[in-house]
């Protein structure tokens, strides 16, 4: 049954690859200058349709495509997670690895932590060839990427070893709160889970993200003066702004503001920085000094935490059913078993799956209120815009109203760059 879903899959990837055979590179987007944006109506909805009629239809097509393809990714990704954990649970395949991993590691910490190294690496090897699909192919084929296949393995090679080791630090600690709260584990549970997510934040900057590409302090210079007295005048402690090589994997632009616990920092993309003017460097800067000064991290933690509440309590009903039906079957009955690790994986994933948008409209709020903070930081209503226009490479810029609350976890171009326009016609700014 497994063989023949990944055979599928890889015949899904396949013919999606052939449609898209022949995709060119990214449309450039023709410049306009200072005469052009002084021309512009100072009605806000006529403005940004201005901007978008300068996208070029090719590159409008070329985003939708990209975009939609998407979300059948999004649904494949979900049934071979699904896949993937029934194949561990059936013919006690889960509770064999418990089995080894308890005379393996003698006791409760280490056997659960091998287990869930296991579990990390049967999911990664199995769902490879998706990830190959998506993460280079389909990325090469809209000309996005920009690594050869060795750069791309090892990337991936890495990123496995971390995900692998912080599953194996993660599980054991879990299950140890599971084990000693009883029913109430779904509450204990999803606090420990929320602490964890924090840990991350303030250690990937740090220890992760290095990993992958080399960051740098932004040369002296118009530049850097201008990011660093934005993020000074907004509360942000640094003292620095880095740069990071993002032009050895991708030709997207990106820069973050991001850092709890002293961890705070300014990272710019050498994409933003070689394709961008100054005032779009402030704009998008302005946007993730937003994120920073109100706190989004610890809010989504917060927000994200009530999710994996009601998704735990959800698998706390739902497992206890399948338990009763399948538990024999599966050689684990209980959720505290780490056997049962896979079962808990793929039922909060279905609750994740079907609060997608929830999750995103979470996130879709936080980025309106950046939008609108960057905005009145940085006073660049037209290199927003210009910027946005970029990000159109990869995100379909003007999609249908429920097509947006159900994907989308930014605004539409349409929605940001009409809220820059509304900025400015009601500034009064050129």
């Amino acid at each position: 049954m497994f063989q023949r879903l990944l055979l599928l899959l890889v015949l899904v990837c396949g013919l999606t690859l052939q449609a898209q055979a022949g995709a060119a590179a990214p449309v450039p987007i023709a410049p306009v200058d200072d005469a052009w944006r002084a021309a512009l109506p100072r009605d806000a909805a006529q403005a940004t349709q201005a901007y978008l009629d300068r996208l070029p239809a090719q590159a409008v097509e070329r985003s939708n495509r990209y975009t939609e393809g998407g979300y059948v990714l999004q649904a494949v990704e979900f049934v071979l997670g699904l896949a993937i954990a029934a194949l561990m649970l059936q013919g006690r395949r889960a509770a064999r690895v418990r089995d080894w991993a308890l005379r393996v590691g003698r006791k409760a910490f280490f056997a659960d932590a091998l287990f869930g190294g296991v579990y990390a690496l049967v999911g990664w090897l199995l769902s490879l060839p998706l990830l190959v699909y998506q993460g280079f192919v389909r990325e090469h084929a809209y000309g996005m990427a920009t690594q050869g296949f060795g750069a791309w393995s090892a990337d991936q090679a890495v990123a496995m070893f971390v995900n692998t080791l912080l599953t194996m630090l993660a599980v054991p600690v879990l299950y140890a709160v599971i084990r000693r709260t009883g029913e109430r584990w779904w509450l204990w549970g999803s606090s420990v889970a929320v602490a964890l997510l924090a840990l991350l934040v303030v250690v990937s900057p740090v220890f992760i993200d290095p990993l992958f590409n080399t960051y740098k302090p932004v040369e002296d210079g118009p530049t850097k003066t201008a990011l660093l007295t934005l993020a000074h005048a907004n509360g942000v402690p640094v003292d620095q702004v880095y740069e990071f090589d993002a032009s050895r994997q991708t030709t997207k632009v990106s820069a973050n503001v991001s850092g709890l616990l002293g961890t705070a920092a300014v990272r710019v993309n050498d994409n933003l920085l070689r394709r961008s003017s100054l005032p779009e460097i402030r704009a998008v800067v302005g946007h993730e000094i937003g994120h920073y000064a109100m706190n989004h991290v610890v809010k989504l933690l917060c927000q994200f935490g009530l999710l994996i509440l009601f998704g735990f309590l959800f698998a706390q009903w739902l497992m206890a059913l399948l338990f009763r039906r399948f538990g024999p079957a599966w050689g684990t009955d209980r959720v505290g078993d780490v056997a049962s690790l896979p079962l808990l994986a793929a039922v909060f994933s279905v609750f994740m799956f079907f609060c997608t948008p929830v999750f995103n409209s979470i996130i879709r709020t936080q980025e309106v209120e950046a939008d609108l903070y960057g905005l009145n930081l940085s006073r660049e209503p037209h290199g927003f815009a210009e910027a946005l226009l970029k990000l159109t490479e990869y995100r379909k810029p003007d999609p249908g109203a429920l097509e947006e609350v159900v994907f989308y976890d930014h605004p539409s171009a349409r929605r940001r760059i009409f809220a820059a326009m509304r900025w400015r016609e009601a500034m009064g700014t050129p």
